[in-house]
């Protein structure tokens, strides 16, 4: 079994995969920035607790030291994201969209995985089968974006998926960078979740899937792919 670091793992997808993780036997850290939410969904799991706020040098590098002298770390699931929404729930007007706004999302959904990268890839090359798994979206494909009858083509905003676009390309470096590190980008599909207000139309258990499984893969695994539950997505 292994033991696993899942950022953003209070609530929504990171909640299930931990659930998921938990009880198929993996040692999982429940990361999460809120200590009093954190903890408490941790003991909701049975995980462990740590603290850790992506967009945040210091929080990312206690919690690395905190579990490199726990014994170390197999398996990193960079979860957490963000997207910009109204105080409504809608979409910001791409008029009203400003270069700090879009910051302020990559500080999440970009920055955050190059930070936990950079902190954990260390105790990563000290596991015998170490894998990652970059959360990313469907969104992220230019070409279902820019075709007219594609259904992601009417998803209106600018951050969002020029973010996840960005965690691909990051899983693709990566994974060259590193090759005794199965390094993967998933997709795990239209979920309703806090994310986008429970718009989406599946449920948590089924976007979780190719999550957890994901985070899974063996020494023998792919590497440098982008996967959904249906299998390998084209770049």
């Amino acid at each position: 079994m292994s033991t696993v670091l899942i950022t953003g793992s209070n609530k929504g997808l990171g909640y299930e995969v931990t659930r998921q993780l938990v009880a198929a036997g993996h040692t999982v850290y429940a990361g999460a920035r809120d200590v009093a939410r954190g903890s408490t969904a941790a003991a909701e799991l049975g995980a462990r607790f740590v603290q850790l706020d992506v967009t945040d040098d210091p929080s990312v590098a206690a919690a690395a030291k905190a579990i490199e002298a726990d014994g170390g770390l197999d398996v990193l699931v960079n979860n957490a994201g963000v997207e910009p929404r109204t105080a409504d729930g809608g979409f910001v007007p791409v008029a009203d969209v400003t270069a700090d706004s879009v910051r302020e999302v990559f500080e999440t959904n970009v920055f955050g995985q190059v930070r936990m990268l950079h902190a954990f890839l260390p105790l990563l090359a000290e596991s015998a089968a170490p894998v990652v798994v970059n959360v990313s979206s469907g969104l992220s494909l230019t070409r279902d974006l820019g075709d007219p009858v594609n259904p992601a083509h009417f998803y209106p905003d600018i951050a969002y998926p020029s973010s996840k676009a960005a965690v691909n390309m990051l899983t693709v470096q990566y994974s060259k960078a590193f090759p005794g590190i199965r390094i993967n980008a998933v997709d795990p599909g239209f979920t309703a979740t806090d994310l986008n207000h429970h718009a989406g139309t599946q449920t948590v258990e089924q976007g979780a899937e190719v999550i957890v499984r994901m985070a899974q893969v063996g020494p023998d695994g792919p590497t440098g792919g982008f996967f959904d539950t249906t299998g390998p997505i084209p770049w």
